[in-house]
């Protein structure tokens, strides 16, 4: 601990290192993983979710929804009061209004915020007076058209709620100087060096027994860039967990059956969870690019083909030490409320199968054209591996490996005709993983430029649906069509792994991976 925190050293303390750093404090800003986490401790949002990823209240304790679908009123807790500030009367925290949350949210549509997180609302909310305070305990949304994941998008960190006077008072300065609601409240920041939350004081949630939360003093972040340095500070002991195993030592603490070697037994927990994310290759379907018409690849066979060909088993136990699950169903991966893993089929290794279709799409005993695969350095392996199991189907790849910047233009360009791509929920609702099919959709998120009518009319179906297993039916019907178009070759779905000291209690992972501290405890 730095002298400024010395005096928390008998407190309990929650150390984790981020190496990417932290751009920034202000949600409107909170687009990558290091910004959410560190967001996520400082301000609270109006409904967040369960561990089961259902939405539950939070600031708003209760809501309803108009009958067509288009008026969402939230009611909000009158207990829930900002961290002490300044700029506040005798520089104590207020209490959180319905108009803070209308300012808040009218932030992130303000062009002049440049908020990355705008597309959440874009084409969705009333282009007149979408938020508004009805009076201070009572907030209302209003959309253009149904659009019932709506409520999981309000979970995300984006949806933040500020101070409207501190923020206008700190302008620009605001992602330096945070203030919200939140169980957490900055203390220090040192840039490179650490950045320090205190526990809030005044914070509004307490535990089933009636205790204030949350439990920790404090949460210390470190900005150890070397992964090797961070690995050894949670070995030494400082730091409570690490996030990921680091590529370069993960043989030396897991088997390939993804546990812990004996050496490692007892001296730490191994914590595992599906993680919303997909990796798969994504194929470029626009017929009318010149890059598709002279492909194999614009015959359904063809890729279907590839999906059989590719030993998912083998390759999640060789290249991955068995982190994440083979994706033997939909685009959806394990861990959405829809469980569409359940209930799709998709592609098992069957290289036999893939030589059936690749004679049926008339390719058999001929040279097979070069197919170009683009993929970033951190993903060379995995595409290697694809091209090999391909060979062994008698399909011909050749594995290109540019820069992550490179691939992004590339796909967003539609110059990509078979590429390594990855989709991470921003909420946990399978609509987010549907849109990157949707026909009116752009690049991104439909990068394959994948259409197709039928498909598009039960997704407009679906975001209108308010029932919940009839909506999960149509994302799996949808799920379903895709996987057999075979626009893409899903590869494995994520999985979150975290390496935790044995003096760390009630910290849970999740789907997202979203770094909940509210319940955790350092013991003695």
């Amino acid at each position: 601990m730095s002298c400024n925190t010395a005096h928390l050293t008998n407190q309990q303390v929650f150390e984790y290192n981020e190496s990417t750093g932290i751009a920034t404090l202000d949600p409107a800003f909170s687009k990558n993983q290091s910004i959410i986490w560190a967001v996520h401790q400082l301000y609270n949002t109006l409904v967040e979710l369960d561990s089961n990823l259902h939405v539950k209240p939070s600031v708003a304790k209760s809501w309803e929804i108009s009958t067509n679908g288009l008026v969402y009123t939230f009611h909000l807790r009158t207990d829930v009061y900002f961290q002490d500030n300044p700029v506040f009367p005798g520089g104590k925290g207020r209490l959180c209004t319905a108009d803070d949350v209308a300012f808040s949210f009218n932030r992130i549509i303000d062009k002049n915020t440049a908020s990355s997180g705008a597309w959440i609302f874009n084409g969705h909310v009333a282009d007149e007076h979408p938020f508004m305070a009805l009076n201070d305990s009572t907030f209302q949304l209003t959309l253009t058209h149904p659009f019932h994941p709506i409520l999981e998008i309000l979970t995300m960190q984006y949806c933040s709620i500020v101070p409207k006077d501190v923020v206008l008072h700190e302008g620009k300065n605001f992602g330096r100087n945070p203030c919200g609601t939140g169980p957490f409240q900055l203390f220090l920041w040192q840039e490179g060096v650490a950045l320090v939350l205190h526990k809030h004081p005044h914070y509004w949630e307490k535990d089933a027994n009636g205790k204030a939360l949350p439990y920790l003093d404090a949460v210390k972040i470190s900005f150890y860039q070397n992964k090797a340095t961070e690995f050894l500070q949670f070995r030494q002991g400082p730091l409570s967990f690490i996030n990921d195993i680091d590529p370069a030592f993960k043989d030396e603490v897991l088997t390939k059956s993804g546990t812990l070697r004996k050496e490692w037994e007892g001296k730490m927990q191994l914590q595992k969870h599906p993680y919303l994310n997909t990796e798969y290759l994504g194929i470029l379907m626009d017929t009318t690019n010149p890059l598709v018409k002279q492909s194999p690849l614009r015959f359904k066979k063809i890729r279907q083909a590839i999906n059989y060909a590719i030993n998912k088993e083998q390759m999640m136990l060789y290249l991955r030490n068995s982190i994440g699950y083979a994706a033997n169903a939909g685009f959806c991966p394990k861990g959405l409320p829809s469980n569409n893993t359940d209930f799709v089929h998709g592609y098992t290794y069957q290289p036999e199968k893939a030589r059936q279709l690749i004679s049926e799409a008339g390719f058999a005993g001929k040279d097979f054209p070069a197919i170009k695969l683009l993929t970033i350095p951190t993903y060379a392996d995995l595409a290697s591996f694809v091209a090999k199991q391909c060979e062994e189907a008698a399909i011909n790849i050749q594995v290109e490996v540019v820069q992550k910047s490179v691939l992004l233009e590339q796909t967003a360009l539609s110059k990509a005709l078979f590429f390594r791509g990855s989709w991470m929920a921003d909420y946990p609702d399978a609509e987010n993983y549907m849109a990157v099919f949707y026909g009116n959709n752009p690049a991104p998120p439909n990068y394959t430029r994948y259409k197709n009518k039928l498909f598009d009319t039960l997704y407009t179906k679906a975001i209108a649906t308010v029932n919940d297993s009839v909506r999960y039916q149509l994302y799996r019907r949808m799920d379903q069509m895709v996987i057999d178009d075979a626009p893409v070759v899903p590869l494995f779905y994520d999985m979150v792994i975290h390496l935790v000291q044995n003096n760390v209690a009630g910290f849970m992972p999740n789907a997202l991976n979203l770094l909940e501290l509210r319940s955790t405890r350092i013991l003695p």
